[in-house]
């Protein structure tokens, strides 16, 4: 987990906390134990929920892959593309890429479908017509990770 969503988590946790030892001061309870439970409950539950969801999630989608798709249109957007590709099998995302500088796309993006699905979208898609483009679709390639070096 990232340290700003720790950070988020404890605020949270200290508005419960506060929430409470206030509310039980107006009920004549013990406002420190009530405060402390609460403080504890809301630190602990965001992180067992993230947990056993995200091993759930890992187990329900199974293994995924990343698709690279080339030679898009340039008209061509997230939902067209996750449309043409869901007729293949399930897809979990799609990102088309742009320009930093001027903000349009740059003729390719990334779908990231089930591994059972890939195949099989890749042979029916890779060299098909899609909105008078020749589309290119295989397997991303991972990207090397990029050392300070190498940057201007």
């Amino acid at each position: 987990m990232k340290s700003p969503q720790i950070f988020k988590i404890i605020i949270i946790a200290l508005v419960f906390a506060l929430v409470g030892y206030f509310a039980a001061g107006l009920f004549n309870a013990n406002a420190v134990h009530v405060s402390l439970s609460l403080f504890i409950g809301a630190l602990i539950a965001p992180l067992l929920s993230t947990t056993s969801s995200a091993s759930e999630t890992s187990t329900e989608l199974g293994e995924v892959k990343t698709l690279y798709v080339g030679n898009l249109p340039y008209r061509a957007n997230e939902a067209a593309v996750r449309h043409l590709f869901s007729e293949h099998g399930t897809v979990h995302s799609v990102r088309l890429m742009k320009d930093k500088h001027t903000g349009k796309r740059r003729g390719f993006g990334f779908v990231e479908m089930a591994a059972a699905d890939s195949d099989k979208a890749i042979d029916a898609l890779n060299d098909q017509e899609f909105q008078q483009r020749t589309l290119k679709v295989r397997e991303a390639k991972e990207r090397p990770e990029r050392s300070d070096d190498n940057q201007s």
